[in-house]
């Protein structure tokens, strides 16, 4: 590669692959392509792709298609949201291989294969394999509970554990538990109703029904923790931001031998009175360090729902930090000197 100021770089696609795999429908990936690097002019004649402008850009193109390529080759598609989240990945630096990030499979189920799709969801993931304890923190929409879900039935088919408890704190978020109908059991079900639908996405429906009578998989509040030691499980505690610093201890303490534990939450969207302090808020401060307890943290731009959930995310941690930062130009009142 030339490292003048503008250079030409000709990549050539194997034959064995098909171009309409790599350039997409209509050609919508190469168009995604060009949208990622406005300076870098590209044109494809046959199975050649010919890229010229900036140095620098035209070798990221050139380790994209590389990628998109090894992505091709392990039998996996190619959208338009993967081959952002390649660029991203390159751009980020840290020698990141995206084939490797987008090729990671987790779990099939049914034709579907879940896997993580951004380089902080494969960090993640890994940890849960490498640490007993992992902190997975994020907005919504980052994949936090349904990776670790994931992780969970894959550990309970490879036999490793022998069953996966699922809890979360029943917390109220602007409704009153009280004035649900039906009994403790379905007021309480509504809570917990996201793990049910992670848990349906991974094992036949008809399934789980008798996985949980025969207590291989239990969802249930945290408050049912207390008192237990759990053993050979995998355990997910999720929307941790909505426990207290006891709860959290609590949870923590009921590891047992040949257990992984997850928690999961979003700092930001705390439910819990004004005043009481977020368990997994304070827990950072206690166990950042602690040997095989690992604290992975998703951004906006891990986000896997819709581009518009980022965008979202990214708005409200701007307006939060602009309403934490006083106006200097604000005048505050003196002391004593209130209306009557």
């Amino acid at each position: 590669m030339t490292t003048s100021a503008d250079t030409q770089l000709t990549i050539v696609v194997p034959a064995s692959l098909d171009m309409v795999s790599l350039l997409g429908s209509g050609d919508e990936l190469l168009r995604t392509v060009e949208r990622s690097f406005p300076s870098v002019d590209l044109h494809v004649r046959g199975n050649r792709i010919t890229a010229s402008g900036d140095a620098a850009e035209v070798e990221l193109v050139d380790r994209l298609i590389g990628e998109l390529l090894a992505v091709l080759r392990a039998g996996q598609g190619l959208t338009p949201e993967s081959v952002e989240r390649s660029v991203m990945m390159l751009r980020d630096g840290d020698n990141v291989r995206p084939a490797e990030v987008l090729t990671a499979n987790i779990l099939s189920n049914r034709g579907r294969t879940i896997r993580p799709k951004t380089l902080n969801q494969k960090r993640y993931v890994d940890a849960i394999d490498e640490h007993t304890i992992v902190f997975g923190i994020g907005p919504a929409g980052t994949g936090k509970t349904y990776l670790a879900v994931a992780k969970a039935v894959q550990a309970l088919q490879a036999k490793t554990v022998n069953r996966i408890i699922l809890t979360r704190p029943a917390v109220e978020a602007g409704e009153r538990l009280g004035f649900l109908p039906g009994t403790l059991s379905e007021k309480i079900d509504p809570y917990l109703r996201p793990l049910y639908d992670a848990l349906h996405d991974m094992i036949d429906p008809d399934s789980i029904p008798r996985l949980m009578t025969s207590g291989v998989i239990e969802v249930a509040p945290l408050a049912y923790m207390r008192g237990r030691t759990l053993n050979d499980a995998f355990i997910i505690l999720d929307e941790a931001q909505n426990t207290s610093p006891e709860q959290m201890k609590m949870f923590l303490t009921r590891l047992g031998f040949n257990s992984t534990m997850v928690v999961t939450g979003d700092t930001t969207q705390v439910d819990l009175p004004a005043g009481t302090a977020s368990g997994l808020r304070v827990v950072e401060g206690i166990l950042e360090g602690i040997e095989d307890v690992a604290f992975c943290r998703l951004h906006s731009q891990d986000v896997v729902r819709h581009k518009l959930v980022g965008r979202i995310v990214d708005a409200y941690a701007r307006f939060d930090a602009e309403r934490a930062t006083p106006d200097p130009g604000e005048r505050r009142p003196r002391p004593g000197r209130g209306r009557r």
